[in-house]
């Protein structure tokens, strides 16, 4: 029996195309404004922290990639129920992160890192199982590297820092956090 389709091959196609096309051009036709500015602040937070300008491209390069397989995967209707009901708990996961973080900034000694990274690291977990069988090892240990980035607690808390110039830029990272969280695109 063969097992050959269509739709798989221009699911496949469609993945390597955008694999080879993650530019400023590709990324500003999929990426909004807010959304556009929370990624350009969270490059400068870490470039500042990890000290290089090529591993805070390659961070953000590998979450871009994450956010378009993840957009194809939705495109295509290759997600089943309970990898939909996987990917609604995550959305909802963010949604609670980018309110938590948010009142970390705006709350003095409020802030917990180890409780932003534990969300962050369940958010990881949550992005494998939704899109897991669908994504090579590579595009795997792209999820592990944003999100280990992410919930790294020395990042976390130089970002948290009221140092500059990491104070103003996570001042900037929340009131844009917030502004998505208003219009809904979070």
């Amino acid at each position: 029996m063969d097992t050959f389709s269509t739709n798989s091959l221009a699911l496949q196609a469609q993945k390597k195309l955008l694999s080879k096309m993650t530019c400023k051009a590709v990324v500003a036709m999929l990426v909004y404004d807010t959304s556009s500015e929370v990624l350009d602040e969270l490059y400068h937070a870490t470039r500042e922290f990890t000290r290089s300008c090529k591993e805070a491209q390659k961070i953000l390069k590998n979450l871009v990639k994450m956010a378009v397989k993840l957009g194809l995967l939705l495109c295509w209707d290759q997600l089943g129920g309970e990898e939909l009901a996987l990917l609604w708990h995550f959305c909802h996961q963010a949604h609670f992160l980018a309110m938590m973080a948010i009142s970390f900034q705006q709350v003095e000694c409020t802030f917990d890192r180890q409780v932003l990274a534990a969300g962050r690291l369940e958010c990881s977990d949550l992005l494998h199982q939704v899109m897991g069988p669908q994504l090579t090892a590579k595009s795997h240990s792209r999820i592990n590297h944003v999100f280990g980035h992410q919930a790294d607690c020395n990042f976390l808390a130089m970002l948290y820092s009221p140092a500059e110039p990491y104070c103003s830029q996570l001042c900037r990272i929340c009131e844009d956090l917030g502004r998505m969280l208003d219009k809904g695109s979070l």
